[in-house]
């Protein structure tokens, strides 16, 4: 082998050398300029990982804040419309107890108990409202309805209002079973004893709903309608005269009753508000953080772009310094 063939071979792996490693810069270059990150992280950081890994954490934290967040305001959200329907009942059917109260007659007395029996169906649909595949209002037993049936209940209560024959009786009656933990809390309720855990919506915040089907105010609801709702069984054999004074209590008993179930809507409505309040400082933060993260490992896109267009320059010469020695070497063998 002559010394110029030698010559030759060392420059072309030259060559070939310098192309790769032309090459591979273009490649790290058109990599940042479509991520807008350094690919040589550890060089930027000079090898400190540390405050990077701390927002990284920090972002996974929030992340999980937010589908936290997310589950709060679909249960708040639900929660405050199950409340709207149920005291929405609550107020119509007051208005019309107090209403055909001032009528003694059979068929109005039908109607009143049939709209009652219709409404109570509604608030117990209500209060056996799911969410997320969550039961709102059965405490920690969230996979179950916390009411049994409409008709269930009217049975229940039928049974205890069996043979009273005085409005006075009859809603002491209603009260004391509704009040008994072996009455309404046994028979009735399905849901767990304890209420729902507080739910985290920031690092240190919580929201806390403790309402169940138990709450007092829902039960005293349900009892007025109940008996409403009964106010006309054959079994019971009310006379006219007792419906009329009956209707007439029921109906201001439920006027009473609406004021408290509005209050567990504002209770309702200041979680709302505070998961709203958390989400969108969550959200801020998360902002903030991932800010902060683009700009530790952030490529200049002029810069890159400036040293993309050089090196592509210099890639190009390689190639023509490389085809000019192809051709010098191929005269050199002819002659």
């Amino acid at each position: 082998m002559t010394l110029n063939s030698i010559g030759d071979l060392a420059r072309g792996l030259t060559l070939h050398s310098r192309s790769t490693e032309i090459k591979s810069q273009i490649e790290t270059l058109s990599y940042e300029m479509s991520t807008g990150k350094t690919q040589d992280v550890s060089g930027r950081l000079g090898g400190d990982y540390a405050y990077l890994l701390d927002l990284d954490r920090s972002l996974e934290r929030l992340d999980a804040l937010s589908i936290a967040t997310a589950e709060a305001r679909l249960f708040t959200d639900a929660m405050q419309l199950s409340l709207t329907t149920f005291s929405d009942s609550v107020a119509e059917m007051s208005a019309s107890l107090l209403s055909f109260g001032t009528a003694n007659q059979t068929v109005t007395h039908e109607q009143a108990s049939v709209q009652a029996r219709n409404e109570l169906d509604t608030m117990v649909s209500a209060l056996n409202t799911r969410a997320g595949g969550r039961s709102l209002y059965s405490g920690t037993s969230t996979d179950v309805s916390p009411v049994s049936s409409a008709d269930t209940v009217l049975a229940a209560l039928r049974a205890e209002l069996t043979g009273l024959t005085t409005a006075t009786d009859i809603r002491q009656a209603a009260e004391d079973w509704f009040s008994d933990p072996a009455g309404f809390d046994t028979v009735i309720y399905q849901g767990g004893a304890d209420t729902l855990a507080p739910m985290q919506i920031s690092e240190d915040e919580r929201i806390a709903l403790p309402i169940t089907a138990t709450d007092p105010a829902l039960k005293a609801a349900l009892r007025d309608v109940a008996v409403a709702a009964l106010a006309t069984d054959d079994a019971l054999g009310w006379a006219p005269g007792l419906r009329t004074a009956l209707f007439t209590e029921l109906g201001v008993g439920l006027a009473n009753t609406q004021d408290t179930t509005v209050n567990l809507r504002a209770q309702v409505g200041a979680a709302e508000a505070r998961v709203e309040q958390a989400a969108t400082r969550n959200a801020a933060a998360k902002t903030s953080a991932e800010y902060a993260r683009n700009e530790l490992i952030a490529a200049d896109p002029y810069e890159t772009a400036a040293r993309l267009q050089t090196v592509q320059f210099q890639l190009e010469s390689l190639y023509s310094v490389t085809v000019r020695n192809a051709n010098l070497s191929l005269v050199n063998f002819l002659r």
